[in-house]
């Protein structure tokens, strides 16, 4: 048995990872690279492993660094299934259609205003190759032990646990003739008011663990109170507060503590509005599946009710035109792509307005440029100014910080033989990795892309 490590070695996205058993061989996420052009580079690259000859794709969950080249594998050739739980495909279903259509609508701007190298600009998938890969997802339950082999040999048993983060998201354990091997997946927080926290009641030989935050504490603040005091001190200014957020996970959170804040009559009674159809769509899914939640389905219907859903193209541009203070929450939460580009073009120039991120901000990307300090950002071609008021809240990330990572890798029920370290930049990996050590007493490591490693 053996698992290689084709992303998310010292990078947060393109999460892929290879398990062999016999003649058995699966991948477990297939991820986009996201962030710096180095990165995204790789998504366009040979995969490492002909499509063809893998037997199924393990899914932990359905955002795009985990996710995402689903649609381009099984155009490649795959023909296996792509086990996850049911939650997870529904959300599959908004979010890799979603992220085709972005692809040829960014190919479409680059044609037409001239601004790629490439000519023409071409999507790396498009919607139509999104919702045929589709047809390949298979449902996976909770806790229940799945097998899969090939040919009679090398057969692989694996289970779904909850890992927070977001609903339908999972912990994977594989075991195999001679060992077993769990990942983690992306972990979410105890805290977390919407989503379920991990379910840490299981073990293996093995253990594949993230490290987003690996180096950081969450701060100890209230969320709640940091929002109000951003949401007050820009109406103050007569601004808007537009707020780059994934659709689906962290909209739901803003809108959450929108709605307590405006229960407790503790900031105005401004307009908010969710510019993102997607996150729009999620809400039959996340109401399908409320026993996932921590909110009951009435409570999340309040929610709903409590903003005003913008669908059509002409209702987002008409926002833009907007001079009364309002909050307007849209996708995507890296300011990647998606309307967020053009509210960001039309708020961040002005000094009245605030640009607040909710969540952890990759490398590269215009995200993290802005909450780093940058004065000018490259939107469609050109550079904008970014003169309003830029906030990083982290406390409202949905991913599990270092103290939290010890305590859940500390409740697993077997002691692993070795840790394999991913999903979090070189400095959180290698931040975890001295903590495992020293704390836990575990041998722990942090692969290079492509290593290989005998898991006996």
């Amino acid at each position: 048995m053996k698992i290689q490590f084709l992303g998310a070695t010292t990078t947060v996205t393109g999460s892929r990872y290879l398990i062999t058993s016999g003649n058995t061989t699966v991948l477990v996420d297939c991820g986009l690279f996201q962030g710096f052009k180095s990165l995204r580079l790789k998504n366009w690259s040979n995969f490492p492993v002909d499509p063809k000859k893998l037997d199924a794709v393990f899914l932990t969950h359905a955002h795009l660094d985990h996710s995402g080249y689903i649609p381009l594998l099984v155009k490649q050739g795959f023909r296996g299934p792509v086990y996850a739980t049911r939650l997870t495909i529904d959300l599959c279903g908004l979010l890799l259609p979603d992220s085709g259509y972005l692809q040829e609508e960014e190919a479409r701007l680059a044609n037409q205003r001239g601004y790629s190298k490439h000519h023409p600009a071409l999507p790396l998938y498009t919607a139509d190759d999104a919702k045929r890969s589709l047809e390949s997802f298979k449902k996976v339950p909770w806790y229940k032990p799945n097998h899969i082999s090939r040919k009679g040999r090398g057969n692989l048993q694996f289970e779904y646990h909850p890992a927070g983060h977001l609903p339908g998201a999972a912990s994977i354990v594989v075991q195999g003739e001679q060992a077993s091997i769990a990942f983690s997946g992306d972990l979410g927080r105890t805290s977390d008011p919407l989503v379920r926290a991990p379910d840490p009641r299981f073990g293996a030989d093995y253990l594949v663990v993230e490290s987003t935050y690996g180096d950081r504490i969450h701060p100890t603040t209230d969320p709640e109170d940091q929002l109000r005091q951003v949401v007050l001190r820009t109406f103050e200014r007569s601004g808007t507060v537009v707020i780059p957020s994934f659709a689906v996970g962290r909209a739901q959170l803003v809108l959450h503590y929108l709605l307590q804040l405006k229960r407790k009559r503790a900031i105005p009674d401004i307009p908010v509005y969710l510019n993102s159809p997607m996150a729009a769509q999620a809400k039959h899914a996340w109401s399908t599946h409320s026993a996932e939640l921590k909110i009951s389905r009435e409570e999340l219907a309040e929610i709903w009710r409590s903003v005003r859903i913008i669908g059509s193209q002409e209702e987002s541009v008409a926002l833009n035109e907007k001079t009364e203070p309002s909050i307007i929450v849209a996708a995507s939460g890296m300011a990647t792509g998606g309307r967020i580009l053009h509210h960001l073009k039309r708020f961040a120039p002005h000094r009245q307005n605030t640009i607040l991120f909710a969540g952890y901000q990759a490398g590269g990307t215009r995200g993290d440029l802005m909450v780093r300090g940058a004065e000018s950002v490259k939107i469609h071609g050109e550079q904008w100014p970014i003169r309003a008021e830029v906030i990083h809240l982290d406390n409202l990330s949905a991913h599990a910080d270092s103290n939290e990572l010890i305590e859940w890798v500390g409740s697993l029920h077997r002691k692993h033989r070795r840790i394999f370290i991913t999903h979090g930049d070189r400095d959180a990996a290698e931040a975890l990795r001295k903590r495992l050590v020293n704390e836990l007493g575990l041998e722990a490591s942090i692969p290079e892309e492509l290593e290989e490693f005998e898991l006996a």
